[in-house]
């Protein structure tokens, strides 16, 4: 089992507001990229945190949209497939194959730090089904179901 604890600035995990070393870990680029740290990743689980900035393309009239929250969860668990990976080629690609019981609640704010958390539920070949889970200030946000499938390149 492999575990890490990402904490203060100048983490090598950082990326999007703090500096692009997330971008080792996932395939999306900026303006796309919805996550800023690994916070901690091991073998079914990881931990991102995101801060909301103003010129995101997911806020609209000052708050992160359905859209944003999705893709967070989605590039929390490519975060965590990435770090597991580090084989120093390109992170592989993943989509989306469906999505199942999501739950939005609430909505962050510009400059709100949201702290999302993905599950590892069953794991196929090259298909995972994980659950997601979106925090803003202790307040459960979104939470889902992903079925994420992954291609080798």
């Amino acid at each position: 089992m492999k575990i890490i604890f990402i904490h203060g600035s100048g983490s090598p995990f950082e990326g999007g507001g703090g500096g692009d070393a997330i971008l080792s870990y996932i395939p999306q680029r900026p303006p796309f990229v919805m996550v800023d740290k690994i916070l901690s990743s091991g073998e079914s689980s990881t931990r991102t945190s995101f801060i909301i900035h103003e010129k995101n393309i997911f806020v609209e009239n000052g708050k992160f949209r359905e859209p944003g929250l999705v893709e967070n969860i989605a590039q929390t668990a490519a975060a965590g497939a990435g770090y597991s990976q580090q084989d120093g080629g390109p992170a592989h690609l993943g989509y989306i194959g469906s999505i199942k019981n999501l739950e939005i609640t609430g909505f962050p704010g510009v400059n709100d730090e949201i702290i999302t958390e993905i599950t590892i539920q069953n794991k196929i070949f090259d298909v995972s089904v994980i659950t997601g889970k979106v925090m803003c200030n202790d307040a459960i946000l979104a939470v889902c179901e992903m079925k994420i499938f992954i291609t080798k390149q």
